[in-house]
């Protein structure tokens, strides 16, 4: 009975062992997490009451400057990332996403010239199928190799790009046999139906009459996107879809920005605090009315507010740009592009959704208008205008305690 009672009551003693356990260390972890905290206040904000003078400048020649290397340091870090987002999702993400959607609209366009032509009886052999066809399909296949070229893409994306080209040339094959039987109905609507088949997933079925009957050519258009896709379309969607997830991911703030912009701005402000108490005290125990060194330090503190309004600007049109970019994969279809060039004079949004081209402008807008242009070289300047800060810091409260060591112990310092 007695083992039994002991083996009973084991796990109750292990449990208690381990929160004495988990209490000790969390004493032990806040008694380190005090001292450093006390260090730290020591160093960054210390009081000159019933303090040496010597020993108040000691501390900050070692204070000043590392704030200053910090607080630049990460800002410069955010200060770049937003910079580097912005430009990365204006010359390289945006752009494809427009080439993306002008493709596939383009492609649709061309399947629906092609089957209202050859839907003629024969009009097609004669005349061709068409100036608007042959325009669709050139800038189809421009839009897709200026997407590969752009730099958008991974390796893999870039490679299914290249499929996809490969398809639209078998694609306008076929539409070619198509017209080449013009005459013969059934090899005609054979071809026909061959080759919306490589170009929509779920083809929209020809009228009765065996004619075209005035629906888009895919419907719906994309259902089955992803990486089983094997239409033209389909692929295209699934491209689509990763390259506006990517500019969504960079225009949100990281966290790697947010932590470097909270750390930049406690540095920042304990940095100028700083240099302030030290004036007033240089002021108040060496007379020294105006410390030219330390108003030279605190020079660079002036252009801070200017980045940090450029990068707030950024972030701004990232996070306008990212309703655009939906509207690129899920607004653009036949019918905007349609409406565009039949009326393309009207004002935006008077045909219903805008059109590629209308897009990509108010895109270009919102990215352009994000950045401060006599800045864009301005991001390699921040940490050198840190380390300037320290030395110039640094360099000056160095002179000032060797000239009163000098003073208060003479000979002591030569």
């Amino acid at each position: 009975m007695a083992r039994e009672e002991s083996r009973r009551l084991a796990p109750h003693g292990r449990l208690r062992a381990a929160r004495r356990t988990a209490v000790a260390v969390a004493r032990a972890t806040a008694t380190v997490a005090a001292e450093l905290a006390r260090r730290v206040h020591r160093y960054a904000w210390p009081s000159a009451a019933g303090r040496r003078n010597s020993a108040y400048l000691r501390d900050r020649l070692v204070a000043l400057p590392l704030l200053a290397l910090l607080a630049f340091g990460t800002f410069g870090q955010a200060y770049a990332d937003v910079r580097g987002d912005l430009a990365h999702v204006r010359d390289r993400l945006a752009p494809a996403l427009v080439d993306l959607a002008d493709a596939k609209a383009s492609l649709l366009i061309a399947q629906t010239e092609a089957e209202v032509n050859l839907g003629d009886g024969g009009a097609a052999e004669l005349g061709g199928l068409g100036e608007r066809y042959r325009v669709r399909v050139a800038r189809a296949t421009q839009s897709l190799n200026q997407v590969v070229r752009g730099g958008a893409l991974t390796v893999a994306e870039e490679q299914e790009t290249r499929v996809v080209s490969a398809l639209v040339v078998d694609y306008t094959a076929w539409i070619a046999r198509a017209q080449g039987h013009a005459t013969d109905p059934v090899l005609r609507d054979a071809e026909l139906s061959y080759a919306r088949g490589m170009l929509c997933s779920a083809p929209a079925d020809a009228g009765r009459d065996g004619g075209y009957d005035g629906r888009p050519p895919c419907e719906p258009a994309g259902r089955t996107a992803g990486p089983g896709a094997t239409s033209i379309v389909d692929r295209l969607v699934g491209l689509e879809e990763r390259v506006r997830d990517r500019l969504a991911e960079r225009a949100a703030w990281g966290p790697g920005v947010l932590a470097a912009a909270v750390v930049s701005a406690l540095a920042f402000a304990l940095l100028c605090a700083g240099l302030w108490r030290t004036g007033v005290f240089l002021r108040q125990r060496f007379r020294i009315r105006f410390s030219v060194p330390l108003a030279a330090a605190a020079l660079p503190l002036l252009a801070v507010p200017l980045l940090t309004w450029d990068a707030l600007r950024a972030q701004d049109a990232q996070d306008a740009a990212v309703p655009v970019a939906d509207a690129l994969v899920h607004d653009v279809s036949p019918d905007t592009e349609t409406h565009a060039e039949e009326r393309p004079f009207d004002r935006a949004g008077q045909a219903g959704a805008p059109a590629v081209a209308e897009l990509a402008s108010r895109a270009d807008g919102e990215l352009a208008g994000g950045r401060i242009a006599f800045l864009d070289g301005a991001v390699p300047l921040v940490l050198p205008a840190g380390l300037a800060t320290a030395v110039l810091a640094g360099g000056a409260l160095h002179a000032y305690r060797r000239e009163y060591l000098a003073v208060v112990r003479p000979g002591a310092v030569s």
